[in-house]
C-alpha cells in the first residue's frame, strides 16, 4: 500500500503543481484568501471529501474530511494559503495547503480499507493574526488525535520548537501644552514611553537567554511643540515556554506602569495580535515522519535536527493534540524565507518537485497511523507526559 500512495502522489504531481501555482499567481493576505480556499476545497470536493467553509467564524478556514465510517484516528492535515504583503507567497504558503489536499486525498484507499479518518483543516492568516490560535480556542482540533503539517525551506529539518509570544500594545495619556511658552502645564506621553523603552532594555539584561523583547515606539506625538498627550509602543515578547512567558510579561508590565508613576501619564496595556504558545514537537511522531522521508530517497545526512523557528501559531495547537512542524527543502541552502528568491522557488515546477518528497512522507506517516494503533497510543502517551 505504501508503494501505491508514493506512486499516487508522484502522478499527480503535475495537476496538483499547477493548482500551487495557482495560489502563487493570485497572493492573498491574511483573512482573504478567497481565492486559495475556493480552489483547495473544490479539489477534496471533487475526491469526495466533505466540507465545511467558514469553520471557527473565519471566513477563509475550513475543515474537510474523508472517512469515519469505520473506527480509527482522526489524522489532521494543516494547511496554510496566505501571503506576505507586496512580497506574494515569499514564504511557500501556496505549497502547504496544496499538500495537505493531495496528503490526505493519496489515503482515501487506506481509510475505505483500515478505517479512520483524514481531515485537511485549512488555516488562514498564519503571517499576522494566527488563524489557528482562533480554531483551537473554539475547539476545532478537540476530535482530533495527530495534527501535521510541512512547511517549505531551503533544506530538510526535523520538527523543532517555537517561542510562546505575546502582542503587547502600551498607550500612555497625558496633558498637552505649548513646549516652549508652558511646559509646566503639560504631561509628557513621550516621555513615558521613552522611560517605558529604556527601563525594557535594561531588564534584557536579567532574562535568561531564550527571552526575546523587541518593539517600536509606533505613535511619538503630533508635533515639536506640542508636549504629547498620547504616545504608543508595540512590543512582542517572547519565551521558550508560556509558563515563563507569563513572568516575563509581569516584569514589561511593570516597567509600563512605573514609566507612568515618574512621568505622571497613565497607561492603558492591551494586546494588538494574538498571543502564540510554545511548538511542543511530539518526538515519536517526528522521529516517525523522518523515517518516511528517508523512505522517499532524502539521505538521512540531509535531515537537520530540529531548531527554533520564531512563533508559530502550530505551537496553540501542540498544546491540545501531538503534532509536528518540518521543513522540507525545495530550493538551494543559501536561500532564505520571506526573500524574492525563496518566492520564486516556491513557484517554481523544481521547488515543487522537491516538496514532493515531504507530501509523500506526511502521507506514508498518516498511513503507519491508520494502520497502527500502537503507534497512536505511543504518541499519546507522550503528549499527555507519559
Amino acid at each position: 500500500m505504501k508503494e501505491k500512495i508514493l506512486k499516487f502522489i508522484k502522478e499527480k504531481e503535475k495537476e496538483y503543481f499547477q493548482l500551487a501555482r495557482y495560489i502563487w499567481e493570485n497572493p492573498e493576505l491574511g483573512n482573504q484568501e478567497y481565492k486559495a480556499m475556493e480552489k483547495l476545497t473544490e479539489k477534496l470536493q471533487s475526491e469526495g471529501f466533505s466540507v465545511e467553509k467558514g469553520t471557527a467564524g473565519l471566513k477563509t478556514a475550513f475543515t474537510a474530511w474523508y472517512g469515519g465510517e469505520k473506527p480509527g484516528p482522526i489524522i489532521a492535515f494543516l494547511g496554510e494559503y496566505d501571503a506576505l504583503p507586496q512580497l506574494g507567497h515569499g514564504c511557500g504558503h501556496n505549497l502547504i495547503g496544496v499538500g495537505a489536499v493531495l496528503a490526505a486525498v493519496s489515503l482515501k484507499a487506506a481509510v475505505d480499507l483500515y478505517g479512520g479518518k483524514v481531515m485537511v483543516i485549512g488555516t488562514p492568516a498564519e503571517e499576522t493574526d494566527g488563524g489557528k490560535v482562533i480554531m483551537v480556542d473554539n475547539g476545532v482540533f478537540d476530535s482530533v488525535d495527530i495534527a501535521m503539517m510541512i512547511h517549505p525551506a531551503s533544506s530538510y529539518e526535523s520538527s523543532g520548537t517555537s517561542l510562546a509570544m505575546e502582542a503587547l500594545q502600551f498607550d500612555f495619556y497625558g496633558k498637552a501644552a505649548h513646549g516652549a511658552s508652558s511646559p509646566h502645564k503639560g504631561i509628557n506621553a513621550l516621555d513615558a514611553v521613552v522611560n517605558m523603552y529604556v527601563a525594557i532594555s535594561t531588564l534584557r539584561q536579567q532574562l535568561t537567554s531564550d527571552i526575546r523583547i523587541h518593539g517600536i515606539i509606533s505613535k511619538g506625538g503630533e508635533a515639536a511643540n506640542i508636549i504629547p498627550d498620547h504616545t504608543q509602543a508595540r512590543y512582542y515578547v517572547r519565551a521558550k515556554e508560556k509558563e515563563s512567558l507569563k513572568e516575563v510579561i509581569k516584569k514589561v508590565k511593570n516597567c509600563a506602569q512605573a514609566a507612568a508613576l515618574a512621568t505622571g501619564c497613565t497607561v492603558e496595556i492591551s494586546n494588538y495580535e494574538l498571543s502564540y504558545d510554545n511548538l511542543i514537537s511530539n518526538t515519536r511522531l517526528s522521529q516517525l515522519f523522518d523515517n518516511n522521508l528517508i523512505q522517499t530517497g532524502v539521505s538521512p545526512g540531509e535531515i537537520k535536527q530540529g531548531l527554533e523557528h520564531g512563533s508559530l501559531d502550530i505551537g496553540n495547537v501542540s498544546q491540545v493534540v501531538p503534532a509536528i512542524h518540518p521543513f522540507v527543502k525545495i530550493c538551494e541552502e543559501n536561500l532564505a524565507a520571506h526573500t524574492l528568491e525563496f518566492k520564486e522557488a516556491a513557484g517554481s515546477e523544481e521547488g515543487f518537485k522537491l516538496f514532493i518528497k515531504g507530501i509523500q512522507a506526511l502521507a506514508l506517516t498518516a498511513f503507519d497511523l491508520l494502520t497502527r494503533p500502537e503507534l497512536v497510543e505511543e504518541i499519546k502517551k507522550e503528549h499527555r507526559g507519559g
